[in-house]
């Protein structure tokens, strides 16, 4: 077996490091706006709302209705307890407290999501877990759709499209 020597340090090609000015940094926010958590929450709700009547009146019966309106309620709950955390007066102090609350929120929100599956069950009269599922997963795919039509995205398109 060949055993091949590290390269000296000299040899190794890193990038170089440019830091940003701040008209850089401007450019770099406006071209990549935030969302807020809440126009997410926001956006899940109405999904939530649209597929419980959705699957009520496709299949006329209530439970299946109640089970996809329960389905899209574990997504909507947790989410926005999870949203109020972030935007919560301790969420941004530094870094590191950023960063811990973000995992400290996440672990929280899927441990609310998983209680409320469990006690599914017992708190929908006659479940349908096809139909908890469907509402589920239409409400948690709300997440891509939020974010590429938020406020703030949709203007900057329009604006670069000169309307």
């Amino acid at each position: 077996m060949k055993t091949i020597a590290p390269a000296p340090e000299s040899q190794i090609d890193e990038p170089e490091f440019k830091r940003l000015t701040a008209q850089e940094v401007r450019e770099l926010r406006e071209a990549n706006p935030s969302v807020s958590p809440w126009w997410v929450v926001g956006g899940q709700v109405v999904v939530g709302l649209l597929v419980a009547v959705g699957a009520w009146g496709i299949t006329t019966k209530a439970e299946i209705g109640w089970s996809a309106a329960y389905g899209a309620l574990v997504v909507i709950l947790p989410a926005a307890v999870f949203a109020r955390g972030l935007t919560g007066r301790f969420a941004s102090l530094n870094a590191g407290t950023a960063v811990l609350g973000f995992f400290l929120w996440e672990m929280v929100k899927m441990a609310l999501s998983l209680a409320m599956l469990v006690a599914a069950p017992g708190l929908v009269v006659g479940l349908s877990w096809p139909a908890l599922l469907l509402g589920l997963f239409l409400t948690m795919k709300v997440y891509w759709v939020a974010m590429a039509f938020s406020p703030k995205r949709v203007k900057r398109m329009l604006e670069r499209t000169g309307e």
